[in-house]
């Protein structure tokens, strides 16, 4: 039950509770007055008798006379007024309610005669006096209704009593239910983002279905956020410091390389003319290889910045692809490979041809440095709605990423000894190595390739995934939407 149709009911509750009480009191004594009505009636009717036989006597309404017989008929529940025939009082038994000397009008004096008046506290009873035809006097009498008037009260207390034990027992029961359903939730809940805040441990507990379920539950969503973002936060830590460190241990040997040559073309050393030629050439290689890799670093910095944006231009998708994918030549004949080339592309796309440059100079050097000396080496690129490239491996032919519609693909795919599916998934993270001998680092490269290609087609809202069958080969795939005709890039 939610928590707000909980609380408007026991609101109702307590707010009805009273009203029953009321009406339960008001029913009780109803009862009892039924119950009592009759008896009572025939009760007083007889006490009435015996009265009116005294009291219908002429002479007792004479003035200033004694009244012996009218003072044995009262006491505590009997009271009796005489009255002359002008309302004036005679005689009085209780003169503080009916004082001597007062006078009753005629209205009052003739209201209700020979009617036995039932009231709260007592019965009232009014008749005249005559003789012989003769109006001489009205008597009233008053018979107290104490046994009627005590039950009431009794009956009052009992409810009164078991109103105080009921609503006692509800706020208890509400008490309660307002610890477990509230407070005690509300106190857990709070001392669970305690924890949080002081980075301990919370066991996660059911939830039910109310707000401060739903409260609970938006808290345990965003525990579980923050805790992967400092998750993140913190690989990209370790992954900066681990970049920082490597990148620095690579940049260390060939800037000690660079001064090392440096120092035996001083004019000391001597060196013939084909000795300072080769220096000079080593000592080109290594900064031009520091130059790559600090292009490489600054870029991936680049790129991770969310910041950061690419300007796009428009291009046709044939020509820029056709000049994407040639100029490999002389790179494949250095390694002895077998070089295949396909391209069809149709339609407009929206990238940067530089980056894009980039990620076919990362893709083919990647492909050639992990191919044996004569091996094959295929590059492609092709729309969507036209023909795959036969040479595709047959673990690619049913790929589901080429089944995309709108885009344009980029393939570079070598025979060669192929990449264990532990390491397919580490590819893309920076600095990885499926060899992770740090020796040969140079020949290699910088190893941020493969992490800025993911990035720079990522920026064109594209995907980049890695196939490779051991043994057989691997098949790298960069997928790019094409432009709708407003210009926008289509998402998948």
């Amino acid at each position: 039950m939610k928590i707000k149709t909980w609380l408007l009911l026991s609101y109702f509750i307590v707010m009805i509770l009273p009203l029953a009480a009321v009406y339960v009191l008001f029913a009780w004594i109803q009862s009892y007055h039924n119950d009592q009505k009759v008896s009572e009636y025939f009760q007083m009717t007889g006490k009435l008798q015996t009265i009116i036989s005294v009291l219908d006597n002429p002479d007792l309404y004479k003035p200033n006379i004694e009244r012996p017989d009218v003072d044995q008929l009262v006491h505590s529940e009997v009271s009796i007024a005489l009255f002359n025939p002008n309302g004036l009082v005679l005689y009085s038994s209780d003169p503080a309610a009916v004082p001597i000397q007062f006078a009753l009008n005629k209205e009052a004096l003739y209201e209700n005669l020979y009617s036995l008046e039932q009231g709260y506290r007592s019965f009232d009873y009014k008749q005249p006096v005559f003789a012989q035809n003769e109006l001489v006097g009205f008597f009233e009498v008053q018979l107290a209704r104490e046994e009627w008037v005590t039950g009431v009260e009794n009956r009052s207390w009992y409810i009164l009593g078991l109103f105080i034990m009921i609503f006692a027992l509800i706020f208890l029961v509400v008490a309660v239910l307002v610890n477990r359903k509230l407070n005690k939730r509300l106190k857990e809940l709070m001392g669970q983002m305690t924890s949080f805040a002081n980075d301990q441990v919370i066991n996660e507990t059911p939830m039910k279905k109310d707000e401060i379920g739903e409260l609970t539950a938006h808290f345990y969503a965003m525990k579980k956020q923050i805790e992967a973002a400092r998750e993140a936060i913190e690989k990209q830590q370790q992954e900066k410091e681990y970049m920082i460190a490597t990148i620095s241990h690579d940049l260390k040997t060939p800037l000690t390389s660079i001064r090392a040559y440096a120092e035996l073309l001083t004019p000391e050393q001597k060196q013939s003319d084909y000795q300072q030629l080769e220096y000079r050439t080593i000592i080109i290689e290594k900064a031009n290889y520091m130059k790559q890799m600090l292009d490489d670093l600054l870029m991936y910095t680049l790129l991770q910045s969310p910041t950061y944006e690419l300007e796009f231009v428009e291009v046709d998708g044939s020509e820029f692809f056709e000049m994407l994918v040639e100029d490999y030549e002389p790179l494949c004949k250095n390694k002895k490979l077998q070089l295949a080339v396909h391209c069809q592309v149709t339609g407009n796309y929206e990238l940067n041809p530089k980056q894009m440059m980039r990620v076919a100079d990362n893709l083919v050097s990647n492909a050639i440095q992990h191919s044996e000396i004569g091996g094959q080496l295929w590059i492609g690129a092709f729309s969507s709605n036209l023909s795959k490239p036969g040479w595709l491996f047959d673990f690619m032919k049913d790929s589901e990423l080429l089944k995309a519609p709108n885009s344009v693909f980029f393939i570079v795919q070598n025979r060669g000894k192929g990449i264990p599916k532990d390491k397919i998934v580490h590819l893309f993270e920076p600095l990885f190595q499926v060899d992770q001998a740090r020796s040969k680092r140079d020949a290699r490269g910088t190893g941020l390739g493969l992490s800025i290609t993911k990035q720079v087609i990522e920026k064109h809202h594209g995907t980049v995934q890695v196939f490779s069958h051991e043994e057989i080969g691997t098949c790298v795939v960069c997928r790019l939407p094409k432009i709708k005709k407003e210009g926008v890039c289509n998402e998948f």
